[in-house]
């Protein structure tokens, strides 16, 4: 269809420009490129530049898949990644190197496609340094990177950019919420944004959870999330947890820590809060093989029985995020 071309610095001129002559079809969206933008029009007028341009209609909800066709050949569609994540009205995609260039085009597509989408941002490497904090890019929508996201009948607010958080465990946290029983006395360590507690003060009768988490932007989201969800049975720690635990002079009846990284470092502090008969969850990255050495570690430092191995997520080729579930008999340290 016809369409009127013009530079990106120049477009919002023009479009009020094209909206006072009353030749802007508002049927169509909007078309754009990496220089140029295109607005349909009605019928041509003088002065202006013209291109044939094949555009959106907005009679018609197209997929993701459909839209991408515009400029992708079916080789490129196929490079791009299936998995995506969606947290709260934020989608966080990943790009193959191959199409880094349409990156922002890929963006509007996704923006297009799902209504409830408002921010499109684009995932780079992985988490880094002690907070395990993911890098982002803002490609498409509205530019923010804070979010309301729900689970499990709880309610979080944070900032995917300074918090660490994964919508994927969201069933291994309901997982571990079913196990608690009531009037349990909980530690989550490494609690983050403090959703584990959320999940396990709406899904259980849990006398006190404790929320360790060394984060300051995460621990600031965990009290405002904890006035969102009106929960009295929650107390917040922001600090080292081998500094706070000690403070506390208490002992749990359940240990939750969801570190997998560096969980090992802190067992002996768990093992030591610990009531006789307690139970731990300990996080760890492990293949296959690699997982019955965690458990011999675990049994060198206390006498206890291993209630269930679960794999709760994949880090890559054959390496998975297995928790360890067990039950204190005996310390050995």
């Amino acid at each position: 269809m016809k369409c009127v071309k013009v530079s990106l610095k120049d477009a919002e001129k023009t479009r009020k420009k094209l909206v006072s002559l009353e030749i802007l079809d508002n049927n169509y969206s909007v078309g754009r490129d990496e220089n140029f933008v295109y607005f349909p029009v009605l019928k041509l007028a003088k002065g202006f530049n013209f291109a044939d341009r094949k555009l959106i209609s907005r009679n018609k909800t197209f997929t993701f898949e459909e839209l991408l066709k515009e400029k992708l050949s079916s080789l490129e569609i196929s490079l791009m990644t299936k998995s995506f994540d969606v947290v709260g009205n934020i989608a966080i995609i990943e790009v193959d190197e191959k199409l880094i260039k349409k990156k922002k085009f890929i963006a509007n597509c996704f923006l297009e496609s799902n209504k409830n989408i408002k921010t499109v941002i684009h995932k780079i490497g992985g988490h880094v340094g002690k907070y395990r904090i993911q890098k982002y890019e803002f490609l498409a929508g509205k530019k923010t990177f804070e979010t309301i996201y729900r689970e499990n009948g709880v309610v979080v607010k944070f900032d995917i950019s300074k918090t660490y958080f994964s919508p994927r465990s969201s069933n291994e946290r309901l997982r571990i919420a079913n196990l608690v029983k009531k009037n349990e006395d909980v530690l989550v360590m490494f609690s983050g944004i403090g959703i584990y507690s959320f999940v396990i003060s709406k899904h259980s009768r849990a006398r006190e959870i404790y929320c360790v988490e060394m984060n300051s932007n995460s621990c600031k989201y965990a009290k405002e999330s904890l006035k969102l969800n009106k929960l009295n049975n929650i107390k917040l720690f922001c600090g080292d947890v081998k500094k706070v635990v000690p403070k506390l002079k208490k002992k749990f009846d359940r240990i939750i820590m969801p570190l997998p990284e560096t969980s090992f470092e802190f067992l002996e502090l768990g093992l030591n809060y610990l009531k006789k008969n307690g139970i731990i969850h300990l996080y760890t990255f492990a293949t296959e093989e690699e997982i019955k050495e965690k458990i011999k570690l675990i049994k060198t430092s206390c006498k206890c029985k291993i209630l269930r191995i679960v794999k709760a997520g994949q880090r890559g080729p054959h390496i998975f995020r297995f928790c360890i579930d067990f039950k204190l008999q005996q310390l050995c340290l």
